[in-house]
């Protein structure tokens, strides 16, 4: 069992076993996201130095928020978004990331504490970095979400069989 909270430890989740993967996401969504979420006031860091962003993709059915979800707000990029990003609204921090329809809770790492973020695995959809971005080489940096990628999130989807657990954040949150 994983403990996590939001910056302030008002938010608080269990995440049970081991994460399906850890990433780094190149994308304009999570990039242009994170600039809005990070002009919060007093809202965390979110990107790294290379202008990604950390997260821990887990199950849902894995993922328990144990305190705080009233002081959850979601957040998209706009009305016809794919995605939702969760905040904690009592310290701007980014809880997790949700796809319509997905399976899986992509936490930031910025829930877990310092020196405890599981060992990256891989980034993904490096094509989307602006030109002359440079990203090291320490693992794999796939420019799209490749088969192995789509790999683990099926398999994590069949074992739960093949259920999508609801997530109910009532709050939204402009940014």
């Amino acid at each position: 069992m994983t403990s996590l909270s939001c910056t302030c430890g008002k938010v608080r989740l269990e995440a049970r076993r081991d994460p399906i993967a850890s990433v780094e996401c190149c994308c304009t969504s999570c990039r242009d996201a994170a600039k809005r979420l990070e002009a919060l006031p007093d809202a965390p860091p979110i990107l790294t130095e290379y202008a990604t962003t950390r997260f821990e993709m887990y199950r849902k059915d894995r993922v328990e928020i144990v305190a705080g979800a009233d002081r959850l707000a979601a957040f998209r990029l706009g009305s016809d978004a794919s995605t939702r990003r969760v905040v904690a609204t009592c310290c701007k921090a980014p809880v997790f990331l949700e796809f319509n329809g997905g399976n899986w809770l992509s936490l930031y790492g910025g829930l877990w504490p310092e020196g405890t973020l599981p060992p990256l695995e891989m980034r993904t959809m490096a094509r989307d970095l602006p030109d002359g971005a440079a990203l090291p080489d320490d693992v794999p940096n796939a420019r799209t979400h490749n088969l192995g990628f789509y790999a683990w999130l099926f398999g994590a989807w069949a074992a739960m069989g093949f259920r999508n657990p609801k997530i109910e954040v009532k709050e939204t949150l402009d940014a």
